[in-house]
């Protein structure tokens, strides 16, 4: 079957522009043979090539990504790995409490199997910092949010604490929030440096891990899988798609699945004089206690004291980000910006750019053998840093037959 489709990215990654340029890509330009072949080098991807080479330790493992690792979706995203829900469509993030505790348990696996990945890789903390979040509320309404939230985690026993308005100012330097609610058991990615870091603890003689590599054609010949790159291609027996929404390209759930990207804008690094006028913390996490708020982080590190605005979304059913993107997102993006830090009043944006999302309609994901020896890991409904590590995880172990 050809790919319908290549996806394509707006804008270059703020996450990847401020890292130091990666060594030069491997792309597949060559026929090859392997044991397990995974398309696609994101949280998924990498957490599947993880788990393969545990559970089967002289297998060959090959990895195909279309891009660079770092500069695609996973590279994109705001880099919260949360482990409690999540759910945007609710007022108060939550669910019923059993459906609530068996994912705070599958998030938290997740995130262990990420953890031990950064220790294993030797990963900064920059790239992987349990270092928690804040839910941010700009208004009474997101305040009562937080505080329905509260309740719902103390009937699951999970900690957290309430923040007031001098709090959150002390955090963020700014005076725009009223109010705050912390829990502790997030973890906080560099994404684009936590995504290559991992790559490059996998690579070794058994794992090939080829950039610039798309996937044009992906048939059945015989009792294997022939995946076809424009120079090259591999022949493996089993296969795990970890291409999110992607996966309809390759015919699967076609009409079934709802493609959004989102959108962030960085700034350059902060003056010295700039961060004391700012003043809080180094770093800081912050989500809208509102859902369709906007989400603030502030960095500090491998490019410089810098702060990050994520909001706005768009139906993109294409894959393909609309004409115009950059324009329509500018406005709104620095109005966010100047209604928060107007102490930083002529800071530029360095970067702006999109990540595609995929959901389902019931929130649930796509993992599971679609068709014999081809395993998906995908549709991780906005939630890829933990829904993909765990996607990837629980599709290797399946393609293992190892009970989950």
């Amino acid at each position: 079957m050809k790919v319908a489709r290549l996806p394509v990215d707006p804008g270059p990654s703020g996450w990847a522009e401020i890292l130091p340029t990666p060594d030069a890509p491997t792309p597949l330009e060559e026929l090859t043979t392997s044991d397990w072949l995974v398309i696609g080098a994101g949280f998924a991807g990498l957490a599947a090539t993880r788990r393969l080479s545990q559970l089967r330790p002289v297998d060959r493992i090959t990895l195909l990504d279309a891009a660079r690792v770092g500069e695609g979706p996973a590279g994109r995203n705001s880099g919260f790995m949360i482990d409690l829900p999540h759910d945007l469509t609710s007022d108060d993030y939550a669910g019923t409490l059993a459906a609530d505790a068996d994912q705070i348990a599958d998030n938290r696996r997740a995130i262990a199997f990420a953890a031990e990945m950064a220790a294993d890789f030797g990963l900064p903390q920059e790239a992987f910092d349990p270092a928690g979040k804040v839910n941010g509320a700009a208004t009474a309404k997101g305040h009562r949010h937080n505080l329905d939230y509260a309740k719902h985690l103390e009937r699951l026993g999970e900690p957290y604490d309430l923040l007031n308005a001098a709090d959150m100012q002390d955090l963020t330097g700014t005076s725009y929030y009223e109010a705050g609610l912390f829990t502790p058991g997030s973890v906080m990615l560099q994404p684009a440096m936590f995504v290559r870091g991992v790559a490059a603890g996998l690579r070794s003689n058994r794992v090939q891990i080829h950039e610039q590599s798309p996937v044009t054609e992906l048939t059945r010949v015989g009792r294997d899988w022939r995946a076809s790159t424009p120079k090259g291609a591999v022949t493996a027996p089993r296969v795990i798609l970890a291409v999110n929404g992607h996966l309809q390209s390759f015919g699967h759930l076609t009409g079934r699945l709802i493609h959004v990207h989102t959108y962030a804008s960085m700034t350059r690094a902060l003056s010295a004089d700039e961060v004391q006028r700012l003043g809080g913390a180094a770093r800081w996490h912050l989500t809208p206690a509102d859902p369709l708020g906007t989400t603030v982080r502030r960095v500090s590190g491998v490019g410089g004291d810098r702060l990050i605005i994520r909001n706005r979304f768009t139906y993109d059913p294409s894959l393909s980000p609309r004409p115009g993107w950059e324009a329509r997102i500018t406005q709104d993006h620095d109005a966010a910006f100047e209604a928060r830090f107007p102490m930083l009043a002529g800071v530029e944006m360095a970067h702006r750019w999109g990540g595609r999302l995929c959901l389902s309609r019931n929130a649930v994901q796509v993992v599971g053998e679609r068709e014999p020896g081809l395993y998906a890991a995908c549709c991780q409904n906005g939630l890829g840093t933990a829904k993909g590590t765990l996607a990837g995880l629980l599709a290797a172990e399946l393609a293992c037959g190892v009970p989950s």
